[in-house]
């Protein structure tokens, strides 16, 4: 009897280190990969600063005169076209085009297919991000942002300037309701209010040229 007593005692034992190593395997790898993540996200900025991506117009004369003008697609999907920069909070994370496929919010900040581009006037420049302890949890301080906190937009080798100027709460339906200034050029956040079944928005009001 005292013979398989001590069986189960090293079988209890063993189960506990493999369980153990088990457990720091995978809190080594979430670590790993925030780490790669965020050394992949450095050097694409980088990359975009050095040689931003600037999405040019195809313009077509037709014959009574008239332009047509058409957007063309970044070259590279597989390159940041934008860059979200929010000091405060310090955030600092690439954007990828609509059409890449690495635009999706469990692997980056998303940009909407409805959003427009940060040099649209009176546009609407939309990203949604998760919150939460997830590795892609880039929006998890937004809550920490107060009104009159800024926030910029590299794009097209220009800079934008924004400031929060509301938040508020919405139901989590799979649709937003987004309350803003229809003459102001704007962007606006979007993530989950951790734990509950709401999700918050920040609106930001792009700065006019001179007040930058």
């Amino acid at each position: 009897m005292k013979k398989k007593g001590k069986n189960r005692n090293w079988i209890l034992i063993f189960l506990s280190i493999v369980l153990f190593l088990f457990g720091m395997a995978i809190i080594g790898g979430k670590y790993l990969y925030q780490y790669i993540s965020k050394l992949e996200n450095d050097i694409k900025i980088e990359e975009y600063f050095d040689d931003p991506i600037v999405e040019t117009e195809e313009v077509i004369i037709v014959d009574d005169g008239v332009k047509e003008e058409k957007q063309s697609t970044p070259v590279n999907t597989e390159k940041y076209i934008a860059v979200l920069e929010i000091p405060k909070i310090d955030l600092k994370r690439g954007i990828y085009a609509k059409i890449s496929k690495l635009n999706n919010v469990n692997k980056n900040v998303y940009l909407l297919k409805e959003s427009d581009m940060p040099d649209e006037e009176k546009g609407n420049f939309i990203l949604a991000g998760h919150s939460g302890t997830a590795y892609f949890s880039y929006f998890k301080k937004l809550p920490k942002l107060s009104i009159g906190d800024n926030a910029y937009v590299y794009y097209g080798g220009a800079r934008y300037e924004y400031r929060l100027v509301n938040s508020y709460e919405i139901n989590k339906n799979g649709k937003a309701n987004i309350i803003r200034n229809g003459e102001k050029t704007v962007m606006t956040l979007i993530t989950c209010k951790h734990g509950t079944e709401k999700q918050l928005v920040y609106i930001f009001e792009r700065l006019e040229e001179e007040n930058r």
